[in-house]
């Protein structure tokens, strides 16, 4: 992992605070360093049990977790975090089997990054995600493709999109089925939020790891990162999700939302 790449200074005054949990210290010191140096506040951790208490006492904006880390792996601190709190997670893994990473990502985590990895690419993927949940006024990037179609109940004054029994509220960034709330990630509310503003309309994964995630079009990253993330959707918003009547297979394309009229 490289020292010496340009670093870029954040946008903005807010400063976000990120927990990184690591064993290794070279990989908290480097991260550490870095993500100071361009904005962030930084709290660390070098295991798991000391992440989650951390991450209690801290109550960060984002979390960079490795996966095989003494006394609690990355799996472990992830199902700890989710029992109480949305926080983005991003995992950092070694591992060579796909799977094994997208175990994290189906515990809840938002996006993985692999070992070794750039401390340029962590720091785009930190922006990226950070940008994607905390922002309140996220501006969902419309397809140019034909065919999408967007009801005019998904643009009313209360920003209140209904389906059903599914009501979408994009202002608050909140989800209700009759007057439950169900709790989403952020990156899963933009996944949802995406597809519902298009409604109709079938996007390819990587479109949607362009849009959501917000990697370059030219980025190799297992697609099924989107496949998780709308598996996670279904089992909270579907009445079967075996059988889904809100968030559609599109063959050979990707996923779509049904069509609002």
């Amino acid at each position: 992992m490289a020292e010496n790449e340009e670093l870029e200074p954040l946008e903005g005054e807010t400063k976000q605070k990120i927990l990184v949990a690591d064993d290794e210290a070279s990989i908290r010191r480097i991260l550490e360093t870095r993500l100071k140096m361009v904005g962030y506040d930084v709290v660390v951790a070098e295991d798991g049990e000391e992440a989650v208490e951390v991450f209690n006492k801290t109550n960060p904006d984002l979390v960079v977790l490795d996966v095989m880390m003494p006394k609690m792996d990355g799996y472990g601190v992830t199902r700890e975090i989710r029992r109480t709190s949305d926080v983005p997670i991003i995992i950092l893994t070694a591992l060579g089997d796909v799977s094994e990473r997208i175990t994290g990502l189906e515990l809840g985590a938002d996006d993985y990054v692999i070992k070794p990895f750039s401390p340029k690419e962590l720091e785009a993927r930190v922006k990226a995600v950070l940008r994607r949940t905390i922002n309140k006024d996220v501006i969902i990037p419309s397809s140019s493709a034909s065919g999408g179609a967007t009801g005019g109940s998904s643009k009313n004054s209360k920003n209140v999109i209904t389906t059903g029994a599914i009501k979408i509220d994009t202002a608050r960034r909140q989800v209700f089925r009759k007057n439950e709330r169900i709790r989403l990630t952020g990156m899963e509310f933009s996944l949802l939020e995406l597809l519902v503003n298009n409604s109709g309309q079938a996007y390819s994964r990587n479109e949607i790891l362009q849009h959501v995630w917000s990697y370059p079009a030219d980025h190799r990253i297992d697609t099924r990162v989107v496949d998780v993330h709308i598996s996670r959707l279904r089992s909270k918003l579907e009445t079967d999700p075996t059988n889904p009547e809100l968030i559609l297979t599109a063959r050979g394309i990707g996923y779509m939302f049904q069509r609002i009229n």
